[in-house]
């Protein structure tokens, strides 16, 4: 009881943290990625319309969508591939997200919710993705049963994450020490809110590894389909596939 009474607490610190940096997340993310996060995105919705192979998806969930930037590449990439969706849906458990996302984006949903309890009916999506907010799940191995059962049989789960990387040699000391001085000091002169960019490679420093992550969504039952890391292993995209 103790246990997940701490769980709650560390999650709901870490809503209310993206709740004072919404107003300026997203400039924030283009000056800090400069820009890098939009291909990062990109990359990551060309390839799963091309795992997943339809022409007509029912439903596109994306889970701690945050501004909703995502959506709005589901939505660039759905025309490039000729694919008609009929419902975007963003779920995201941050109040000041959603202000800043129904704003920006009128073509999609906004519904407030955890990744353990997506708003979302059983077998209902056949996309759910998450960019940069699996590693701010507490109760991730919980989200990734969730994730399973409101995808459709066939349906595939898209993670865009900042994975644990290896620090040995130079290049690798150099993104450390980006992320680590650079990032914390940018971010919070932007947001005027340090802490919060300190939160996040900490967050990272606290995660997976890439392979840890595979075997995490293979024992909640999906098969993977693709891992990619960009930009020297700064991001990785996986995609795994609920089987018939």
């Amino acid at each position: 009881m103790e246990n997940q009474l701490n769980k709650t607490e560390k999650q709901n610190k870490i809503v209310g943290m993206f709740d004072e940096i919404a107003s300026t997340y997203d400039l924030a993310n283009r000056v800090l990625s400069m820009g890098i996060d939009k291909q990062w995105r990109r990359k990551g919705c060309d390839k799963a319309y091309e795992i997943l192979g339809l022409k007509e998806i029912e439903q596109i969930t994306d889970v701690a969508c945050g501004t909703g930037d995502l959506l709005m590449f589901w939505k660039e990439y759905a025309q490039k591939h000729d694919v008609t969706v009929n419902k975007y849906i963003g779920i995201d458990p941050s109040v000041g997200m959603l202000d800043v996302a129904r704003k920006k984006i009128d073509f999609a949903t906004f519904l407030e919710g955890k990744a353990q309890e997506l708003p979302v009916e059983d077998e209902g999506t056949e996309i759910i993705s998450i960019s940069y907010g699996i590693r701010n799940v507490v109760d991730r191995v919980e989200a990734l049963q969730e994730f399973y059962r409101a995808l459709k049989p066939n349906g595939i789960v898209v993670i865009l994450e900042f994975t644990k990387q290896d620090k040995s040699g130079v290049l690798a000391k150099v993104v450390d020490f980006g992320m680590k001085k650079i990032l914390p000091a940018v971010g919070g002169l932007i947001s005027k809110n340090y802490a919060a960019y300190k939160y996040l490679p900490d967050s990272i420093e606290e995660f997976l590894t890439t392979e840890m992550l595979e075997k995490e969504l293979e024992t909640a039952g999906f098969e993977m389909k693709y891992t990619k890391a960009f930009s020297m292993g700064i991001s990785t995209l996986l995609i795994a596939q609920k089987p018939l």
